[in-house]
């Protein structure tokens, strides 16, 4: 009887402990469902998605014969195909994309250059076997025709007349299209040279490369210069007849690689180089950059990109997204937040969803369709915080793969004017009503237990007595 009361204590304490750890666990906290899970495990990141196609089997890619290429998606940030792309290479007149890039971004197009002695002096320098406009001291012409000039024909010294119009030296230019550079996110980029001159020191990637011809086509005219087909130079007090310019870029000069999504790009050689060659392309609202270097010969730098563009268009999709696909969810967190906040002296102060605009994935798996997904069950409220922010991940699943697009900010603050008469004890797990229910539970688990003692002690004071009496029978 003894040990049976010992196990009737002994229970009766750890349901007194476990009841007691119910109100008092992590006070001052409101915790969603599931908390503790990772319903992040195995969802592919903003940082994640600009290589994670690159992980997957493309068993019919297109044999590209450049050392390095890479294929970027401009719209979702994606690289689709690429080989050797952050491998630093230089990349010859490719060089001009960035210096025509700041003349576009920081001159006018009527600004007239005056050929100094010093440009004059720098332009003597350039190899004889490159490509010149024939640019000579004291001749006064157009920031347009040298911008022209240095694309359509690739006029090395065009090229570096603008940069030393634009920073006084070409070392002084070399330090601006470095910072730019750095602002459009390349990492692996020195411009030692305006022009692209055979230079160890002169270098980038194709994926740096493919950044910069994007800014390029995209935030200047560059495209609409790039697919000029002749330009006309009239004449300049040094020249007394007109100086005819035809496009030497066979994207736009040949029927043979004619490509009619094209909308801009660079060649470019030397011996040290090889062929090179950047260009961009637009299909359906998809923008697409391609980028080879040291291609084997002049036309496969040209038959290889457009391989590039046809397998990027057919094998994978840009898909766009808004934010009102993801209202009905967003709707939902918000009430579920609010049922959250009803015991508190918290509310919801403002929201707002910050989505990536595209995200890049197979056409075969795009095909296949997709759902939105808000998960709130790594939520947690501070409900002692004057003010926060929650972040709560929107994703959009596919049968083999889910994406993170985004993050639905909710900012919670307190009420103006409440006074909170015991704030460590407001939370779900802690609210007045839960402390309330709790004590009426202990309250009948203590009178349980004394009176489960009471009936002991009289078991244990008659069984003395019974013993008592039998003793004195005895004797």
């Amino acid at each position: 009887m003894i040990n049976f009361g010992k196990k009737i204590l002994t229970g009766l304490v750890a349901l007194i402990l476990s009841a007691t750890t119910l109100w008092t666990y992590a006070p001052g906290y409101i915790f969603a469902d599931n908390y503790g899970e990772d319903p992040n495990d195995g969802i592919v990141t903003t940082a994640e998605r600009k290589t994670d196609l690159l992980n997957e089997v493309h068993e019919d890619a297109p044999e590209i014969s450049a050392t390095s290429y890479v294929l970027y998606d401009a719209n979702s940030g994606a690289i689709l195909l690429g080989k050797d792309y952050d491998v630093q290479r230089e990349p010859a007149s490719m060089t001009k994309v960035m210096t025509v890039l700041l003349a576009l971004q920081r001159l006018e197009m009527t600004d007239i250059v005056t050929i100094s002695s010093e440009i004059a002096d720098a332009i003597d320098d350039i190899p004889p076997d490159y490509v010149t406009l024939g640019l000579q001291e004291g001749e006064q012409i157009s920031v347009k025709d040298l911008v022209y000039s240095a694309v359509l024909i690739s006029a090395n010294d065009s090229s570096l007349a603008l940069g030393m119009y634009m920073s006084g030296t070409e070392s002084e230019f070399c330090e601006l299209m470095n910072a730019k550079a750095s602002e459009i996110g390349c990492t692996n980029t020195n411009f030692d040279s305006a022009f692209g001159i055979s230079n160890p020191e002169n270098i980038t990637t194709p994926y740096d490369m493919a950044l910069i011809l994007n800014e390029a086509v995209n935030n200047t005219d560059y495209s609409e210069i790039a697919k000029t087909l002749s330009y006309t130079i009239d004449a300049t007090n040094k020249y007394s007849s007109e100086r005819e310019l035809t496009n030497g870029n066979k994207f736009v000069s040949t029927t043979e690689f004619g490509y009619e999504y094209y909308v801009g790009g660079k060649t470019g050689f030397t011996d040290a180089a090889g062929y090179t060659l950047c260009a961009a392309a637009r299909k359906n609202n998809r923008n697409l950059i391609g980028c080879v270097f040291n291609s084997i010969d002049a036309d496969t730098r040209y038959a290889d990109l457009i391989k590039l563009f046809e397998y990027g268009y057919s094998t994978f999709a840009t898909v766009e997204i808004t934010e009102s696909e993801f209202a009905p969810l967003i709707e939902e967190a918000n009430a579920q937040i609010k049922d959250l906040l009803s015991d508190t002296n918290l509310y919801i102060s403002d929201q707002r969803a910050v989505l990536d605009r595209y995200i890049t994935t197979t056409s075969s798996r795009a095909q296949l369709g997709s759902t939105n997904r808000l998960d709130l069950s790594q939520t947690v409220i501070d409900t002692q915080a004057s003010q926060q922010t929650l972040e709560i991940p929107l994703c959009k699943v596919y049968t083999d793969k889910t994406y993170l697009i985004g993050t639905l900010v909710i900012v919670i603050e307190k009420k103006a004017g409440v006074v909170e008469v015991n704030p460590e004890k407001i939370t779900n797990l802690t609210s007045v009503r839960s402390i309330l229910i709790t004590f009426a539970v202990l309250s009948g688990l203590l009178l349980l237990l004394v009176i489960i003692l009471l009936i002991f002690r009289a078991r244990i004071i008659k069984r003395r007595r019974d013993e008592v009496t039998k003793r004195a029978n005895m004797l």
